[in-house]
């Protein structure tokens, strides 16, 4: 489960980190590949955590009241980075093995300190969770069980509080390279809005159940419930099209790694903000 947060974080960390030693002269892509190389060898789940409180919308980082409404380092040593701030909305993030960290909306020069990309353990000192349900899962808590689908291990999301979280060097892969903040971003959300052509999975699962009810009632012929599973084909396999189509239009980077086409990722992703929908109606 949730695996594609952490694949986003990688290809676009691939890229990134790459381009940001090009210019810089860092040595952020080779510690890079190592952490890659150990996530594979344990086959271990990362959580991609993005999204900041953000506070005041019309403010960046280093104006708004709190400076931990977004994540940001609060000390430096000879052993690595101290973190502080928190990530909201982080769906997966508790059964995961690592947290990526990466910043959440373009950066400034006076956002330095908030430019800061690093991977900590799920269960580091100074993180807190705090377990967020989601609208639907009321469901859990009414009597019966016909429509819980899975009460005790469906999806989750949290909080992620951040508390002097410290982060060695080997596992930090941006430190005040401001000026990649947005390019790590825009990559970073390519990637996992091509990714939700996962759901049109799901879809085909809700469509065979359909189908499969119209065969034990006896109509699969009526013209009426063929139109309505040709329909919800139609829109499951057009959000399947944008993704597809997004991954063979893609580019290659600079290090080596594919990146897929924006504008088709992002129509990838709104078909998926209403097909689904529209096929369960």
């Amino acid at each position: 489960f949730q695996r594609c947060v952490g694949m986003d974080a990688m290809n676009s960390l691939h890229s990134t980190t790459f381009e940001i030693d090009e210019k810089h002269g860092t040595d952020y892509h080779k510690r890079f590949l190592e952490f890659v190389k150990m996530m594979q060898k344990e086959n271990f789940v990362i959580g991609g955590a993005m999204t900041d409180p953000k506070g005041d919308r019309s403010k960046g980082p280093s104006e708004q009241e709190d400076p931990d409404l977004f994540t940001r380092i609060v000390k430096t040593d000879e052993n690595g980075v101290y973190v502080s701030g928190a990530k909201a909305h982080q769906t997966g993030c508790i059964n995961s093995h690592w947290i990526i960290l990466v910043p959440t909306i373009r950066l400034t020069e006076a956002d330095k300190d908030w430019a800061i990309v690093g991977a900590i353990p799920a269960d580091a000192k100074g993180v807190t969770y705090i377990y967020g349900r989601q609208s639907c899962d009321t469901r859990s808590m009414e009597e019966g069980d016909i429509d819980d689908g899975n009460a005790k291990f469906g999806g989750q999301e949290a909080l992620i509080i951040l508390d002097n979280v410290f982060i060695p060097w080997d596992k930090v892969f941006m430190n005040g390279e401001y000026e990649f903040a947005s390019m790590l971003v825009e990559r970073f959300t390519c990637y996992h809005r091509r990714s939700y052509v996962c759901k049109t999975g799901l879809g085909d699962v809700l469509i065979g159940a359909a189908a499969t009810i119209a065969d034990y009632n006896g109509v699969p012929k009526v013209s009426h419930i063929k139109d309505k599973i040709i329909e919800m084909t139609h829109l499951n396999e057009t959000i399947f099209a944008a993704g597809i189509a997004s991954s063979h239009q893609g580019q290659k980077m600079k290090s080596g790694v594919f990146l897929n086409d924006d504008m088709l990722a992002q129509v990838c992703k709104h078909n998926v903000t209403r097909f689904p929908y529209e096929i369960s109606r």
